[in-house]
């Protein structure tokens, strides 16, 4: 015990006080926040990132709103849904331009579109549920992915025009 630290009133004051936290609400923190760094200077694939941005800020409020799984599944649905669409996309406009790297980023797509639609059938079983290390993990992937993988196609479709 001698180790231990100890204040006299003296050193603290007339009174002891309580640690004060300042408390974040989680709805003022917005995880998926676009930034002009992710941009690959294609209108439409930037368009479709701001999109999947928004459908994930809008599952990360939710689920820190402690929203219930009526209001969650329509909403991953949609992210699911629309990441299919936009994976789509851009494999279209990979594969119309001749893109060197399209079998490369195709498989990165599979492999998160099987980890998500996993995830999905598991939340919609009830044997999972929406939490913030999801959100971790696809705000990770997002980002990690279009900074490293979409910003090697980018100069390639700009090339050609792609608008």
């Amino acid at each position: 015990m001698g180790s231990r630290v100890q204040g006299t009133r003296a050193d603290l004051g007339s009174a002891p006080q309580r640690l004060k936290f300042r408390r974040r609400s989680a709805d003022l923190v917005c995880m998926f926040e676009w930034n002009n760094r992710y941009s690959v200077q294609i209108g439409s694939i930037d368009a479709q990132h701001q999109t999947l941005f928004g459908l994930a800020e809008e599952l990360h409020t939710a689920m820190s709103a402690g929203r219930g799984k009526t209001v969650l599944s329509p909403i991953l649905d949609r992210l699911v849904q629309y990441t299919m669409v936009h994976f789509a996309d851009e494999e279209r406009l990979m594969r119309l331009h001749d893109y060197p790297g399209l079998a490369a980023h195709q498989a990165q797509h599979e492999a998160l579109t099987q980890q998500v639609q996993q995830f999905q059938a598991e939340f919609n079983a009830g044997k999972t549920t929406i939490t913030v290390q999801l959100m971790i993990f696809l705000k990770d992937w997002l980002t990690g992915h279009i900074a490293a993988s979409d910003q090697k196609y980018a100069p390639m479709l700009k090339e050609k025009l792609v608008a």
